[in-house]
């Protein structure tokens, strides 16, 4: 059986998506039960994106448009850019992949920090590449040591930004500085899968790299502050000259029709997105008000999720279950203390 089975996936583990809602009230015969594990947005989608699918149905029997025409104008005149600098995905995870599948040979180097979305790490393993993982400082991204680590064999460097697991950021001068340091052959990859609910003044603005012609790669999604993660839609931005390669292999109809239609109608509905910003504002208030009566650490976010520290994590993560409660316990990043 190994001799069929590519020799890059022996080292590697299935992703956890962490375990179903429905699928814990059927084991615990409870009802209501509460997830938290996969950052969704509480609130839902925008009652506009919801009105669009609908809308959208009655066509599903046709092919979707393969290049997501009505998206990418609308994303377009946001963002200022032209449209053959977008890429659109199955989720931001697919164009993670198209990415690898376009640039990375076997045995070039991609550097990521740890820890940050583990998906980086599968990825690049399944293509054959040799891992630099990097260590975080103060849970968040050692850009200069991750420059530092940057050599003559390194393909690509993966950023979270919000990272995720911990909700930190890298702030806008560490990053140019870091796009200083970072020799011509690297392709910077930017996650900003979370980059919708950051209010700080010093977050960097990628974008301006991008339209600066710099060799960096984007990547947004709907599933988080917009709500559509059930849809699995998502986009990349950089030069056309990388969005070129990368359309070479990807699949034709990848983004579905109901997928796209939703993402314009959501891209309408600014009081919504300012509403889910308020929400995790206000829950994020909350919690760390309650942590510090409970005398637990945690990591302030950015983002719209927390990284906390309660002793056993597996335990505490098993005793919520439960309850009804689902968290994510962080044992395969390495923190087995925390939440």
């Amino acid at each position: 059986m190994k001799s069929l089975i590519n020799p890059n996936l022996e080292q590697l583990r299935a992703y956890d998506p962490g375990k179903p809602l429905k699928e814990l009230e059927r084991e615990l015969g409870i009802k209501q039960a509460v997830k938290l594990a996969s950052n969704e947005n509480a609130l839902g989608p925008s009652p506009l994106a919801l009105r669009a699918v609908q809308q959208a149905l009655p066509d599903v029997h046709r092919y979707p448009d393969g290049g997501g025409y009505y998206l990418r104008q609308e994303l377009c005149r946001r963002l200022g850019l032209s449209s053959g600098q977008l890429l659109f995905g199955n989720g931001s995870d697919e164009i993670l992949a198209l990415i690898c599948h376009s640039f990375l040979n076997p045995g070039e180097e991609v550097i990521y920090a740890r820890p940050a979305f583990i998906e980086y790490e599968l990825i690049s393993k399944a293509f054959g590449a040799k891992c630099v993982p990097v260590a975080l400082k103060d849970f968040t991204h050692d850009l200069p040591a991750m420059a530092a680590a940057a050599g003559a064999n390194t393909k690509l460097i993966f950023i979270a930004n919000p990272n995720n697991p911990t909700g930190t950021m890298v702030s806008a001068s560490g990053f140019e500085e870091f796009m200083r340091r970072i020799p011509e052959q690297v392709i910077v990859v930017v996650d900003e899968a979370y980059y919708e609910f950051v209010l700080s003044r010093d977050y960097p603005c990628c974008l301006e790299y991008v339209r600066r012609g710099r060799r960096i790669i984007v990547t947004r999604t709907f599933s988080k502050a917009y709500a559509l993660a059930g849809l699995r839609i998502g986009y990349a931005l950089s030069s056309p000259e990388l969005i070129e390669y990368m359309n070479r292999v990807r699949h034709p109809f990848n983004v579905n029709s109901l997928a796209q239609a939703a993402a314009v109608a959501a891209l309408q509905d600014e009081e919504h997105l300012r509403r889910s910003r308020r929400m995790v504002e206000d829950g994020k208030r909350y919690l760390y008000r309650e942590f510090d009566k409970l005398g637990l650490e945690y990591v302030p976010s950015v983002a719209n999720f927390i990284l906390f520290k309660v002793g056993d994590g597996k335990a505490v993560y098993q005793r919520l279950l439960e309850q009804g409660v689902i968290v994510r316990a962080m044992g395969v990043y390495g923190l087995d203390e925390y939440l």
